[in-house]
């Protein structure tokens, strides 16, 4: 994309490694926002939260790389087919609108999986800012055992691509590995809907919690403004 405007953020402390102080690059350009303005800039390796679309522009620290998986070419470990396998009990339904079963899934996630995190305690704010962005097409990707709700995956939609925004689950399905799960169904709606790309947003090597999406195989990285595959 040429003759962009962008601004920069304000420096704070990052939320991922210790020690280290975080900026961004926020799109700020007159062109309005939509789905295929926000897939040129996930190329360039931006994210959306809300309406804001951003990535890293940090000093001295590029550790923050955007991660996208060439589904066509997604290779199943043993393992994960396992997972599919042992929730094969449980059916799939997409959806483009919130229903009132997702808080209380998405209060009682947070509240039991990330007591140590910023996002505790939970409340309707939090969910809201992952759902609510008026320019971008968005599904929500269900599992359901029987007739009970218990994890939504929900992603923005472009035209070449979905993008994995945020997944919640019930943590008394525990022993079904509904994080893997999600993804795997992530990349199978992404072939079903015709789209190339599913984004994770981003990977950082140093980082345990961010270090899952390299699970999934082969994946891109984007250093140096260049994507790289790893097999």
């Amino acid at each position: 994309m040429t003759s962009v405007k962008f601004g920069l953020s304000a420096t704070f402390d990052c939320g991922y490694l210790e020690d280290k102080q975080e900026q961004l690059l926020i799109y700020i350009d007159e062109q309005p926002l939509s789905p295929t303005v926000y897939s040129a800039l996930q190329n360039q390796g931006f994210r959306r939260s809300e309406g804001h679309v951003y990535r890293p522009h940090c000093d001295n620290c590029n550790a923050c790389q955007s991660i996208r998986l060439p589904v066509d070419n997604f290779k199943f470990k043993s393992s994960q087919r396992r997972i599919l396998n042992k929730a094969r009990e449980f059916s799939v339904k997409l959806s483009n609108s919130v229903s009132d079963k997702y808080y209380p899934l998405f209060e009682t996630y947070i509240n039991t999986k990330h007591l140590d995190g910023v996002m505790y305690p939970a409340n309707q704010a939090q969910l809201d800012s992952f759902v609510k962005c008026d320019w971008m097409d968005k599904v929500f990707i269900e599992l359901l055992d029987q007739d009970k709700l218990i994890a939504v995956a929900i992603c923005d939609v472009t035209p070449d691509s979905l993008s994995a925004v945020y997944t919640f689950y019930d943590p008394d399905y525990f022993k079904y590995s509904l994080g893997t799960l999600m993804i795997l169904q992530q990349i199978n709606i992404t072939k079903q809907l015709d789209k190339k790309w599913l984004y994770l947003g981003y990977f950082i090597e140093d980082c345990e919690k961010m270090n899952y999406k390299t699970r999934f195989s082969p994946y891109q990285v984007r250093r140096d403004d260049i994507w790289f595959e790893v097999d």
